[in-house]
């Protein structure tokens, strides 16, 4: 099938109990785009199960759970249900509420499919279990291919579903998914028993077996069909009306992309409205430019078709009613001129999103959400998605892809037409949609923000990128190594995951954290880092320099001058051109933003055998004062200030470690482990300090955390230390 890929496996499938077969099946199905979008569709399987209560055999409903994708589910993703219960939920709804009608009466029937619960299974069910409950096979797959849509998204729509499926498959119009749409399902199985599916009106397709591989197998079989029909008539580039745009370069492209994502991102983020603790909405961004939706922002009839918005209710849901389509002419380069168009554009969507909810909204309808596009189309530059994190702006570019291939094979074989607005609002601001956001955790400190930590690899640098992690912050994890940063970037994603969307899809990678190789010495460096850093999330936010070096006297006892000048350039100069670089990040953003150098207590405490290295944290705590005003009022910066901290440091390797003791008088061991003398030397420290306890790396990661955080909004120019109670290192 080269429309869709078989993946079943017999021997596999033979070892599973009959639910876990309904397991490998969804994921299956899911784990291939061309079948059903992310978190899209659902499956189910009629199962003979023992009661828990009276030992008989009754037969259980097993379906996809609300929320969770197919491709990633497992059992846990599933709801487990009295099949002969939801049967008789039919006459409690006949009392309810008048037949064909949407009522607050087919809302109220999800409170009672818990009441159907089999064996006490947490998962809430979806709002689809009727379409699953009511067809009477033992198998039901629910997809979202895009194929299939574009048939149900075709102005002539019923006649293509005759003309493609003959009598096998039944086209319906388009109605919300709920317990009216199970009803009507109901009657067409009734109607027509030798179908076995149904073309959803703008939605989708639905099909149904006796067997689970019979019913797999159909659900491939459907698509292809459709999608065949679509290959054969599809007009290439004249299918979107040619070409109107020339391409540019991939260099010309992302030089154009790097001066507008921060703006852009500014844009979208302050007037998104604010979070609970008064910051803005701030966004993050993902790029996609690859050849194929390049052919449609490129294209002539691209404009009118992003107009129209999108067909399924799932697409809509992360793309809202519609992109906003910028019609800008790449060949000319004009940077200010697609300035102007982008502020144009925002302005005229706000508007009209604003008019489309006035005209939907009903007397109960939750209040306007944020009138921002969440997809913005640029000929030449290619899609920009925008979401509250990497992984909703990923799906939401993916979601568009979808909507794209929709509007793709509905112009190949007909015309494409969109959900009209009112059945649009009505999903997107349906009461149970606005209910389960309502039951959405509430946002982390450092949800939507950006922070850049330089030293990332090891020691301190790692800590911190680990603690703004757990804070639900998207990570640049940069180091001079780039196997370091790499190493500490994987360990966030493993922890933190990439998010839900799939690999290969065309649309630019990175997930909560990135990994990227930096000499803080070298201006282009720096410039690299941003670069990276805007490309991956859109801009930053925050950025944490803990990068710094001892120097290490050369056979006579002395540092060199030429590693004089090194020690300034890491301690000094580097955290003035990593703050230069972001500075016109921030300047764009025009987003309150933070900036953490970590400095030394040497840089007050003079010590013998140190005159570099304390001499340069010196200037470096005079650079976060002058910066402080230099940044001032967007960028709060503020100063680190450890004493020895040596457990996890690059800057104490075993010979180091040795050469202290030995300075200090302390005996040991030198065949003992790096750790073990790290160890030894730490418990010395501490004792010089009034409380007594080493300094960890984590204690030097909270006060970074703490001084680039809201809570110190109004800090700035300040140098903390994290001393353990240094009485030298009082400032007096």
């Amino acid at each position: 099938m080269s429309h869709v890929t078989y993946l079943w496996d017999d021997a596999r499938a033979t070892a599973l109990s009959p639910a876990d077969r309904l397991v490998y099946r969804s994921n299956i199905l899911g784990a291939d785009q061309r079948i059903t979008n992310t978190g899209g569709g659902n499956t189910s399987a009629k199962l003979v199960e023992v009661d828990p209560l009276t030992g008989r055999p009754v037969r259980v409903l097993w379906v996809k759970g609300s929320g969770g994708d197919l491709r990633t589910s497992t059992r846990a993703n599933f709801a487990s249900l009295y099949q002969d219960r939801l049967m008789q939920l039919q006459e409690v709804y006949a009392g309810m509420s008048a037949r064909g009608v949407k009522s607050p009466a087919e809302d109220q029937m999800v409170g009672l499919y818990p009441h159907c619960t089999f064996n006490l299974n947490p998962r809430a069910t979806s709002i689809d279990t009727p379409l699953h409950a009511f067809v009477p096979a033992a198998h039901v797959d629910h997809m979202h291919p895009n194929a299939v849509i574009s048939v149900a998204a075709s102005r002539h729509s019923e006649r293509l579903t005759r003309e493609i499926y003959g009598d096998t498959v039944v086209w319906t119009p388009w109605q919300r998914p709920g317990f009216e749409l199970g009803l009507a399902l109901l009657e067409v199985v009734a109607a027509h028993p030798d179908a076995h599916g149904v073309v959803l009106g703008q939605h989708g397709l639905i099909n149904w077996a006796e067997d689970d591989k019979a019913c797999y197998e159909l659900t491939l079989s459907l698509i292809t069909k459709a999608a065949e029909y679509i290959e054969a008539r599809d007009k290439g580039e004249r299918t979107f009306g040619g070409q109107k745009y020339a391409p540019i370069d991939d260099a010309a492209r992302d030089a154009v992309l790097l001066q507008v994502l921060p703006w852009l991102r500014g844009q979208v983020s302050a007037s998104a409205g604010a979070t609970a603790d008064g910051s803005q909405k701030r966004m993050i961004a993902t790029l996609q430019h690859d050849a194929t939706i390049l052919r449609f922002v490129n294209s002539h009839d691209a404009a009118r078709l992003a107009e129209l918005g999108t067909s399924c209710p799932d697409h809509f849901l992360r793309t809202k009613i519609k992109p906003l389509y910028v019609a800008w002419d790449p060949s000319t380069g004009d940077l200010e001129g697609l300035r102007r168009r982008l502020a144009d554009g925002l302005e005229q969507y706000r508007r009209d999103y604003a008019a489309y909810y006035e005209a939907c909204r009903h007397p109960d309808s939750p209040a306007m959400r944020d009138p921002n596009p969440t997809v913005i189309l640029i000929p030449g530059l290619g899609m920009i998605a925008f979401g509250k994190d990497k992984s909703e702006s990923r799906v939401t570019a993916e979601f568009y892809n979808c909507a794209v291939e929709v509007m793709r094979g509905a112009e190949a074989i007909d015309e494409y037409v969109a959900l009209p607005q009112q059945e649009a609002f009505d999903i997107e601001y349906w009461l149970l949609e606005e209910a389960k956001l309502q039951r959405m955790p509430a946002e982390k400190a450092l949800a939507r923000r950006v922070v850049v930590v330089v030293g990332a690899g090891s020691g301190i640098g790692r800590a911190v990128a680990h603690r703004v992690a757990a804070e639900g912050a998207h990570v640049v994890c940069a180091d001079l190594s780039e196997d370091t940063a790499a190493a500490t970037a994987e360990e966030l994603t493993k922890k933190y995951g990439v998010g839900i969307g799939v690999a290969g899809s065309g649309i630019s990678g990175s997930g909560p954290a990135i990994g990227a190789a930096v000499d803080v010495t070298d201006r282009a460096s720096v410039q690299r880092l941003v670069r990276d850093t805007v490309m991956a999330y859109g801009g930053l936010d925050h950025v944490v320099v803990t990068a710094g070096i001892f120097p290490t006297p050369d056979a006579t006892g002395r540092v060199t001058d030429a590693m004089w000048r090194t020690t300034f350039d890491i301690n000094v100069l580097g955290g003035y051109l990593v703050a230069d670089e972001c500075r016109q990040v921030w300047e764009a953003q025009q987003l309150p933003g933070s900036l953490v150098l970590t400095t030394s207590v040497n840089a007050i405490v003079a010590k013998k055998g140190s005159a570099a290295y304390d001499a340069s944290k010196a200037a470096a705590n005079h650079l976060v004062r002058t910066l402080a005003v230099e940044l001032s009022p967007l960028v709060r910066v503020n100063g680190l200030a450890p004493a020895t901290v040596v457990q996890g440091s690059t800057m104490f390797p075993k010979e180091r470690v040795m050469s202290s003791l030995k300075k200090y008088g302390i005996a040991f061991d030198p065949d003992a482990s790096a750790d073990v003398l790290r160890r030894q030397l730490a418990e010395f420290y501490a004792q010089r300090t009034l409380t007594r306890q080493p300094i960890t790396p984590d204690d030097q990661a909270e006060a970074a955390y703490f001084l680039l955080s809201d809570r110190t909004g109004r800090i700035t120019g300040q140098v903390l230390n994290v001393d353990g109670g240094l009485p030298e290192a009082f400032v007096r």
